[in-house]
């Protein structure tokens, strides 16, 4: 997993491998808030956006999740949100079995959760290895949050190479 601001990521940009680092060029050079709700092609099935907006809800209510195929760049454009996050060891009892056509697993919760509140202007990686429960309200107060989440396949991404 790895956090951080959208606005100092141009200083890291070349830490990243090649793969992230254009997922990271569309959330800098695309004007978010006018993007329309839906998917939005960047390089095909190999990477691609999900524009949502949605209320959060209570920590209880969200299901910790999982993806095998793609990582996820969760970038917050308004609205708050706070996301628990853990190693897929700390994944608990799977409630949901992988669902290929949404790459994604659900767990019935997650040891070792750490909860990071999100604001807009902020991002979260997730790799298949990160579990995750997104959407989550903060101080039990539920909100509206709009939010691009870039999905890229794990082929694409050379980890060798940084």
């Amino acid at each position: 997993m790895i956090t951080g601001y959208l606005l100092n990521i141009r200083k890291e940009l070349t830490l990243y491998p090649a793969g992230l680092q254009a997922g990271f060029r569309f959330l800098l050079e695309t004007n978010l808030s006018k993007l329309t709700l839906g998917r939005h092609e960047i390089l095909g099935d190999r990477m691609y956006a999900l524009v949502s907006e949605y209320e959060t809800e209570p920590k209880s209510k969200r299901r910790p999740e999982a993806h095998q195929r793609y990582l996820d760049i969760q970038c917050i454009c308004s609205g708050e949100e706070m996301i628990g996050s853990g190693p897929l060891e700390a994944a608990g009892e799977i409630v949901e079995k992988y669902i290929k056509q949404r790459d994604i697993v659900y767990y019935k919760n997650m040891a070792a959760e750490t909860e990071i509140n999100f604001n807009p202007g902020m991002f979260a990686v997730y790799f298949p290895w990160d579990v995750h429960r997104p959407n989550c309200c903060i101080d039990g107060k539920s909100g509206k949050v709009r939010k691009v989440v870039v999905k890229i396949v794990m082929t694409s991404i050379d980890l060798d190479n940084k």
